[in-house]
């Protein structure tokens, strides 16, 4: 018998999707040289076609504010349940919030 598989990535099959038109789409450019502040409010939406940079499926949605930057990627504070947590984004799965 094999063990069953317990990655990042598993029990995800309808989270981690994009929809039919949104397949094949590369993240633009726009999206990828966006400047981000400290303070700034962001909400964390997986591009899965983007490995590199990919937040755990249990950020997903989840909105949180940017500390700092880290190379290429950012450092963004979420909450997740009674708890704070710093976790380390790529710009391509992050989306800033309009308020």
């Amino acid at each position: 018998m094999v063990a069953h598989s317990r990655g990042n990535r598993t029990r995800s099959r309808k989270l981690l999707r994009k929809s039919p038109r949104e397949r094949g789409a590369v993240p633009s450019l726009g999206k990828l040289m966006v400047d981000l502040n400290a303070g700034q409010k962001v909400i964390i939406k997986i591009n899965p076609s983007t490995h590199s940079g990919m937040p755990h499926r249990r950020y997903q949605g989840k909105i949180g504010t940017v500390i700092g930057k880290r190379g290429k990627s950012y450092e963004v504070k979420v909450k997740l349940g009674d708890k704070e947590k710093t976790i380390i984004v790529s710009p391509e799965h992050m989306r800033i919030t309009n308020s």
